[in-house]
């Protein structure tokens, strides 16, 4: 099945954009390649490589690791009868602790059910842009 990573905005931005361009160079690439992977080798290969990982109900992480600097984007899994399985990258952080921050997860529930709360209108246009082969909503 393929992986097709998508990107939101929330208020006219797409967090995770803004989040892999802060990013230095190395862990910017590193991130890049586990996503990429990840489309590549479908989300099966992807846990047991350990590249992504589930959160909660509907919620995951990617995860990639460039020496100390951990990088991680939270997403979730919509599937659409036109577009098929869509996985919607919510936002990005740099893991700085053993676990996970709840005010993250929390972060990702909110993003999450924000864009799945949408009027059905605005959820269809979107799936349309989907279907046309714009990955950026």
């Amino acid at each position: 099945m393929e992986i097709k990573f998508r990107t939101i905005k929330v208020n006219g931005k797409s967090l995770v954009e803004e989040f892999i361009d802060s990013l230095p160079q190395k862990d910017r690439n590193k991130l890049l390649e586990v996503m990429q992977k990840t489309q590549e080798k479908g989300i099966d290969i992807a846990i047991r490589m350990k590249w992504v990982k589930k959160l909660s109900d509907n919620l995951y992480e990617l995860r990639s690791q460039q020496s100390n600097n951990i990088q991680r984007v939270i997403y979730f899994h919509l599937y659409e009868l036109e577009t098929g399985s869509n996985y919607i990258l919510t936002h990005g952080y740099t893991k700085k602790t053993r676990t996970i921050p709840k005010s993250e997860i929390e972060r990702g529930i909110r993003i999450r059910d924000d864009f799945l709360g949408q009027p059905s209108d605005v959820l269809n246009e979107i799936f349309r842009k989907w279907k046309d082969g714009d990955r950026h909503v």
